[in-house]
């Protein structure tokens, strides 16, 4: 149980430096973060519970032991960053629990000490003691792993009481360094020792003899050397039977070329196997000729290049030279000869490297960040062992030449070509490459559509994120071991087969110009384990919804679903996740949206047809035509051939069957007597000559009223309902009031068939007179309807 809080509690520590808290929390019930409060002093209202404690980067200038006293549970505390000036132990002596102690970059001088038995980590560095503060209580804490010291001078008595510990590292800060006495280092047993330098110091070679003897991983910071090449303090080399350390880093060097030509001699003498130089710079010899007496260094180190060492690899990052005068084709030399297996030389502007003489046990090389061109290693059959190859940012053009270059790497298995300058052009000469290359990096280059007419054909794993693909040409490349490819960040407008790529299990195609990505992808590619194709613009649209049910297939194969997965177009809906697109069946399915739109065309055309036939609509089409025809010829018609407006006091309008009674009764009746009415009657008043619609029309517009004599043969009658039509149209067009009804006959309403829908509302609406049976009643009558089409009529 107490190893699993130790897991947590340490976890928790290491995670200090990302909080950034401005007001005081309590993460939960056993952290309480306060750091960056400007507190002056420790908080009282700490959680009695707490176990980790951050107080880091605030004023706090002294502690007590009632800041403590009611935190038993306490096993972190960082006190980091503030301004104490004297620490007493004695404070945490109520904290027996307390593993994680930081102290460092405080103003620290003086150290009162007690033993706290589970302490596994003490950082004291970054204060102001003058000799190192280790006490004899020290002694005793067995559980103690990590070790952060700081002082200007060390003494050989310093460690004495820590010298039986088994630390796992030690960090000294040395800042205004101004005594070392020689083998001090020797006395620790610890697995790493990292030394950080303030400045340009007098005793940093022997303290880094003394560092190489005393842990297997020594890193040291801040190497700087300004005297002259003749003050400094040759290794000696009997110290190569002391040496202890494996892995050596080296931070922030700046040396003359000289110094490091012989400390380089050293190691490679020794046992160091891992051998790490960041932010070098070397520099040349001073104006004094004597200075040049490092020259017979150089081929001391060109016989190294011959004999078998202890190094397995030499790493050279952010060199910057600033030597004038010496020949570069030589160190070019020295490096491509090393009898080592892993070579890195990053960010050193190198502008080539020769091809080893002899075959070369590299197997790891990395030249990134440098000025590297097409003429790398060509032709060049003695890489024979190399395996890994990183090239990055550098100046390569041809795709070709790089490929040239691999053909005799026979181990060749990973090729890292990112961030140059690529092209190419698909000449008619085939590139060749490694037959052992199964991982190829071909990123952020200017690459087009032919790049995949010069690939690897035993490749497994190929970037080409980044470059200017448009199109993955089907049948150019059968790349059947293919099984990852990324082709993010290019042009494509759509998801490519894998009609060349039978093996594909992932592909990258994020960020490209896709709008509707193909659905039917995952049938031609089914081995494709993971899809990355979000960040690209889709097109919210129909085409676009079996694409979204292809996710609900695939069974989690759309790797970032759904929030990479956004509308960009239409407007309307950028934004939008394609899991909350959604259109209904019927606005997706052209076929079911066409027989949808035929169905309804066919019912509207039936449902139109049936009330065309219901109400008669042909027949008052055809009356209406003919109507307008005659207006339009009386309109063209010659003045003189218009007559007077008026020549009738009433048109009859009646069935045939009907006649006894019109002329028996109605005619002479109106006509008799004096001021006579002047009847249109169709059997003397229509014109030869003229059709009968024309004369309908004619005698309607010549009559001041219209007589419809209805009966059950009126509604019988064709030709009495043209008549009534064109009446009808005359009262709505002139507004007048030109109608007069007589009801002959009663005329049940069954009788009226349904396309007689004015007739209807004509009886409906209108009063008409009734026929009178009895004879007394008619004079009446008479009476009436002479009345009602009394007017005088113009002179002829």
């Amino acid at each position: 149980m107490r190893s699993l809080t130790n897991i947590y509690v340490f976890t928790c520590a290491f995670t200090f430096t990302l909080w950034n808290n401005i007001q005081p929390t309590v993460e939960d019930e056993f952290i309480a973060n306060y750091s960056s409060n400007l507190l002056t002093k420790v908080p009282k209202n700490t959680p009695v519970h707490t176990q980790v404690l951050d107080l880091s980067h605030n004023r706090i200038s002294g502690l007590s032991i009632s800041d403590f006293i009611h935190l038993s549970d306490l096993q972190v505390l960082n006190l980091s960053h503030n301004l104490i000036t004297m620490l007493d132990f004695s404070v945490f002596i109520f904290n027996e629990n307390l593993e994680y102690l930081d102290l460092s970059h405080n103003n620290i001088s003086k150290v009162s000490c007690l033993t706290l038995a589970y302490l596994r980590h003490l950082d004291l560095s970054f204060n102001k003691f003058t000799a190192l503060p280790i006490c004899q209580e020290f002694g005793n804490m067995f559980h103690l792993k990590y070790l952060g010291l700081s002082a200007t001078m060390i003494r050989r008595s310093d460690f004495r009481y820590i010298k039986h510990l088994q630390l796992h590292t030690v960090f000294l800060n040395l800042g205004n360094f101004s005594l070392y006495e020689p083998q001090s280092l020797t006395i620790l047993t610890t697995r790493n020792l990292h030394i950080a330098f303030a400045a340009n110091q007098n005793f940093i070679f022997s303290l880094l003899y003394d560092g190489m003897s005393t842990s297997e991983n020594l890193k040291i910071v801040n190497l700087r050397y300004t005297l002259s090449y003749k003050d400094f303090p040759s290794p000696p080399l009997m110290l190569l039977k002391k040496i202890k350390t494996t892995a050596l880093t080296l931070d922030a060097v700046d040396l003359q070329w000289a110094i490091i030509l012989q400390i380089f001699v050293f190691i490679w003498y020794s046992p160091v196997e891992h051998l790490t130089v960041r932010n070098l710079t070397f520099r040349g010899p001073l104006e004094d000729p004597s200075e040049y007496a490092f020259l017979p260094l150089l081929s001391s180190v060109e016989q190294l290049i011959s004999l078998d060492g202890s190094m397995k690899s030499l790493t050279l990052e952010h060199v910057r030279n600033k030597v004038y005068y010496f020949n570069q084709e030589i160190l070019y030399r020295q490096f491509s000869e090393m009898n080592i297996a892993n070579l890195t030389i990053a960010d050193a502007y190198m502008p080539h490297m020769l091809c080893p003489n002899r075959t070369s046990s590299f197997q790891y090389i990395n030249f990134s960040h440098n000025a590297l061109t097409d003429e790398l290693f060509q032709n060049c059959g003695t890489l024979m062992d190399l395996k890994l190859l990183i090239l990055q940012k550098n100046k390569f053009e041809s795709l070709r030449k790089v490929s040239f270059m691999t053909s005799r790497m026979k181990s060749l298995k990973y090729l890292d070509m990112s961030y140059n300058l690529l092209r190419h052009d698909g000449a008619d000469v085939q590139c060749q490459w490694a037959e052992s290359l199964t991982e190829l990096d071909l990123s952020s280059n200017q690459l087009a559509d032919v790049v995949f007419e010069c690939l690897p054909i035993n490749v497994k794993k190929l970037s080409l994120q980044n470059n200017q693909i448009s199109n993955v040409p089907r049948g150019v490349a059968e790349l059947k071991s293919l099984e990852e490819l990324n082709l993010a960040s290019n042009r494509l407008a759509d998801l490519p087969g894998c009609s060349g790529f039978t093996s594909l299990q992932f592909l990258n195609i994020e960020m490209n110009s896709i709008l509707t990505p193909s659905a039917d992808f995952f049938q031609s590619c089914p081995r494709v384990r993971e899809l990355q194709a979000g960040h690209n613009p889709f097109k919210c649209s129909c085409e676009l919804q079996a694409f979204i049910r292809l996710e609900r297939r695939s069974g989690g194969k759309l790797f970032g679903w759904p929030a990479a997965y956004v509308c960009e177009y239409p407007e309307g809906l950028r934004g939008t996740e394609l899991k909350d697109f959604h259109l209904s069946l019927l606005a997706c399915n052209t076929t079911l949206l066409l027989v949808t739109a035929l169905l309804l065309t066919l019912l509207l055309v039936a449902a139109v047809a049936f009330l065309c036939i219901y109400l008669d609509v042909p027949w008052y089409v055809r009356m209406t035509w003919q109507w307008t025809q005659t207006k339009r010829r009386a309109w063209h018609n010659p003045p003189g051939d218009q007559g007077a407006v008026l020549q009738f006091h009433a048109f009859i309008s009646y069935s045939e069957r009907d006649s006894l009674w019109v002329k028996n009764e109605l005619i002479p009746n109106l006509e008799k007597g004096e001021g006579c009415v002047q009847l249109c009657q169709h059997e003397r008043n229509f014109i030869p000559g003229k059709s009968i619609v024309e004369n309908i029309i004619n005698c309607i517009e010549k009559s001041y009223k219209s007589i419809f004599v209805l009966s059950p043969n009126f509604v019988q009658s064709e030709w009495c309902h043209y008549e009534l039509y064109f009446a009808h149209h005359k009262l709505f067009s002139e507004n007048s009031n030109s109608l007069i009804l007589i009801l002959l006959e009663p005329i049940p309403p069954y009788l009226i068939p349904a396309r007689y829908h004015k007739l209807k509302a004509l009886m409906a609406k209108r009063t008409y007179v009734e026929w009178p049976k009895e004879r007394s009643k008619r004079a009446l009558f008479w009476a009436n309807l002479r009345a009602a089409i009394n007017i005088n009529l113009p002179i002829s």
